[in-house]
């Protein structure tokens, strides 16, 4: 559903909601109708991302002011009266881990997602109790992205600031609580923690005190993402230019906020498969099959079903980089012939190679430009549809909906068919994240399931390609290469 132009005042929606996606590189707020789910406005604002080998940081506190710009922003172009504004919801990057000291200031930048340098600590945490023991606590095995693989860096390496440290807190609780003054999470977000588990929906106590953390430094879990949080403060709607008082959601995750937008849920579609293609690679599903793969993080979704996710962190940017390598379009590409290129530029999270560096194989004379390129698209949709294949769905041939950047590029989406053999489903609605979040925000303000919303609001449907015929060729010289080179030629230092 793309954007339209915002309705004239005298037509103007009796009540609209917003949805903020706080990503990696920005924040955008999208004012919603909340009735029909019609996208009057979007707010935008950029992030500074920073760090050089495997850091990557973020100030929280650059966030909050992106929220503010891109709330402003997006009231402003939607022409609204703010009193129109009936709640508001917050769906942000997952695994961040910030800091705050006890007047609720961060104390460092947020360590995100996409930083390595935890690895060492993952791994450790992954020998003290076992990829299974991990798989039945959590549904997922610790790696370099997840917050408490994180957390352990920061006590290894800068344990001063981990001493201070009063609260712990995700992207996307941070802004909630800068909204509310509330600690309030999801089970969403929570289960991207290694902390949480989703079978007893609760904080598991022994993984708690195996990295040194209490209880009460974590957020509480709310029952859903659309649970309300608490109501925006008199100085949070003062900087926003919002009525107090307003419902604010409990919010959750990119990942899971997005898969409302789809209508993915108890009250929408369980076992249809979700393939990302962004900065990182990502299929999801929600399901109520509860997943045991460790090419999956065994999330939550934020309504009470799960959501088993698989992650690569090299996808389009890595892809684009080929492309600047060859001075070539990123469209200026054809299938790979006997080459393979496996991206992975920036380190790999699936498969777990943290070290990583790009590896490309097959090299002949009369190998093209054309065809490295294409090797790169192939080598970065191999890697995210093979943890497709290990989602427990109960609808194995269900058609896949490509979302994200790529799903826009023809390479990207001919790839994908050719090495998935299903038919592909093109969403028409931008701004996912924001619109999953919007449909939270209804959820509180008006008590309704946000999945059934969104469904109502049709932001998941669109085009639908036919499938074809799969190409089995690419995909076992593909993963004939991944499986001997790993780890042995792919890691780059110990």
């Amino acid at each position: 559903m793309p954007s339209r132009p915002a309705r004239n005042p005298a037509t103007a929606p009796v009540s609209a909601v917003i949805g903020v996606d706080s990503s990696t590189q920005s924040t955008k707020a999208a004012v919603v109708d909340t009735a029909t789910g019609r996208l009057l406005a979007v707010g935008r604002a950029p992030h500074t991302v920073t760090g050089q080998g495997g850091a990557r940081e973020s100030d929280p506190e650059q966030w909050w002011q992106a929220l503010r710009t891109a709330v402003a922003a997006a009231l402003a172009e939607s022409g609204l009266d703010p009193a129109t504004v009936t709640g508001i919801a917050v769906a942000g990057q997952q695994h961040g881990l910030v800091t705050l000291d006890a007047e609720g200031r961060p104390l460092r930048p947020a360590l995100l997602w996409n930083d390595t340098r935890s690895a060492p600590q993952a791994a450790a945490l992954t020998a003290a109790l076992g990829r299974e023991s991990w798989l039945d606590r959590t549904g997922s095995v610790p790696v370099a992205s997840m917050t408490a693989s994180k957390w352990q860096w920061l006590r290894e390496n800068e344990p001063a600031t981990a001493a201070a440290t009063a609260a712990v807190r995700l992207p996307h609780d941070f802004l909630t609580e800068r909204l509310t003054a509330a600690a309030v999470t999801d089970p969403g977000d929570a289960s991207g923690t290694c902390w949480y588990d989703p079978a007893t929906q609760g904080y598991d106590p022994e993984l708690l005190a195996l990295t040194g953390i209490r209880a009460g430094m974590l957020s509480t879990v709310a029952a859903t993402g659309a649970t309300r949080a608490g109501h925006l403060t008199a100085d949070a709607a003062r900087a926003l230019g919002l009525p107090a008082g307003i419902p604010v959601a409990a919010g959750t995750g990119d990942n899971m906020a997005a898969a409302v937008g789809l209508g993915l849920g108890a009250e929408g579609l369980l076992d249809h498969p979700v393939v990302s293609l962004g900065t990182s690679g990502t299929v999801f599903a929600a399901t109520r099959n509860r997943p045991h793969s460790a090419l999956l993080a065994g999330f939550a979704a934020t309504d009470g079903t799960r959501l088993p996710l698989g992650c690569t962190l090299n996808c389009t940017l890595a892809v684009d980089k080929v492309a600047e390598l060859l001075g070539l379009d990123r469209e200026d590409a054809v299938p790979g012939g006997e080459a393979v290129l496996l991206p992975f530029l920036d380190g790999e999270r699936t498969p777990d190679l943290p070290a990583a560096s790009g590896l490309l194989h097959g090299l002949r004379h009369d190998t093209t430009r054309q065809q490295i390129l294409g090797a790169a698209y192939e080598g970065a949709v191999v890697a995210v549809l093979r943890a497709l294949d290990e989602l427990p769905l109960d609808a194995p041939d269900a058609p896949l909906r490509l979302i994200g950047g790529g799903a826009k590029g023809t390479m990207w989406v001919e790839t994908v068919r050719r090495l998935s053999g299903r038919a592909v489903i093109l969403p028409d609605s931008g701004e996912l994240v924001a619109l999953g979040a919007a449909a939270l925000a209804a959820g509180a303000a008006t008590g309704r399931d946000p999945v059934a919303l969104a469904t109502e609001w049709g932001t998941g449907e669109g085009r639908e390609l036919p499938a074809v015929p799969r190409d089995t060729a690419t995909w076992d010289r593909v993963t004939s290469v991944l499986d001997r080179a790993a780890p042995a030629l792919l890691t780059t230092h110990p």
